[in-house]
C-alpha cells in the first residue's frame, strides 16, 4: 500500500474524539509508523457477561486482505477470551508516554503521549498463508528479521494457535507534546513546571543458561539495543 492510496484518518461515531480535538492526529501515515514503533496493545472484548482488557503483543500489515492494514493478534485457541472475541467488535489500543508533564496546578498536570485506538470486527484468520505470515509478523514486530531464522512452526504449535485481524479502517490517533499549559497567575508564582521525558530502551541482552558453548548474540537481538534518546 503506498502512501498516496492512504484514506485520510477520518473518524467515524465510534472513533471521534471528543475532549481534546487539538490534539487529534488526522494523518493514517503517522498512525502506521506508530503502531509499528508500539509494543504492546492492550485488548477490549466482552466475555460472557462482562468486559475484558487484556495486554497483547500484535502487528499491523498495511498489505494484507483488509481495507487500510490489519492489526493482528494472536492466543491459544484454548482462551475463552480469543474463542468470544472471534467475529465479534472489539476495540484495540496502543499507547507510549513520553513525558510526564509537571504544571504550577494538580490541574493541569499531564502526560505527553500517543496512543492509538481501533474498533472493528474481528476475522478469524483461516487462511493457512496467511496465518503464517501473521505469526511472522508478530515475531518480527518484537525482533525485526527474527522469524528468518527460526525452525518451522509444527503442526501441533499452528492447530494451538489462533490469529485473529481488525482491520485498521475504523481508527483514530491522538498526541501531546510539550511543556505545561499553565494559567499566568500559576506561573508567576514561582512554582516549577516542565517535563520529564520519558524515553524506552533495551539493555544488553542477557543469554538463556541453555545456550550452546561458544554462541554470540545474532544481529536481530543486537539491533534491538540502544540506549534511551
Amino acid at each position: 500500500m503506498t502512501t498516496s492510496a492512504l484514506t485520510p484518518l477520518e473518524p467515524t461515531a465510534r472513533t471521534r474524539v471528543g475532549r481534546g480535538r487539538n490534539r487529534a492526529v488526522g494523518d493514517r501515515a503517522a498512525m502506521h509508523a506508530f503502531l509499528a514503533e508500539g509494543l504492546v496493545a492492550h485488548l477490549g472484548v466482552t466475555v460472557g457477561d462482562h468486559p475484558i482488557v487484556l495486554p497483547t503483543a500484535y502487528a499491523i500489515d498495511l498489505d494484507g486482505p483488509d481495507a487500510d492494514g490489519s492489526l493482528y493478534l494472536h492466543g491459544s485457541v484454548a482462551a475463552r477470551w480469543l474463542q468470544q472475541a472471534g467475529g465479534a467488535t472489539v476495540c484495540v489500543t496502543v499507547t507510549e508516554v513520553d513525558g510526564l508533564v509537571a504544571a504550577r496546578s494538580a490541574f493541569h498536570h499531564s502526560m505527553n503521549y500517543r496512543s492509538v485506538v481501533v474498533i472493528g470486527a474481528t476475522r478469524v484468520v483461516e487462511d493457512a498463508m496467511e496465518r503464517q505470515h501473521a505469526l511472522d509478523l508478530i515475531i518480527d514486530h518484537m525482533l525485526p528479521g527474527r522469524s528468518a531464522t527460526l525452525r518451522p512452526s509444527t503442526r501441533k504449535e499452528l492447530a494451538a494457535t489462533a490469529v485473529l485481524a481488525v482491520p485498521l479502517r475504523e481508527a483514530s490517533m491522538k498526541a501531546r507534546a510539550g511543556g505545561p499549559v499553565d494559567e499566568p497567575a500559576d506561573a508567576a508564582a514561582g512554582v516549577w513546571g516542565g517535563e520529564l521525558p520519558v524515553r524506552r530502551a533495551f539493555g544488553s541482552p542477557v543469554p538463556a543458561e541453555d545456550n550452546l558453548a561458544g554462541l554470540t548474540v545474532p544481529p536481530d537481538v543486537t539491533a534491538r539495543v540502544r540506549p534511551a534518546v
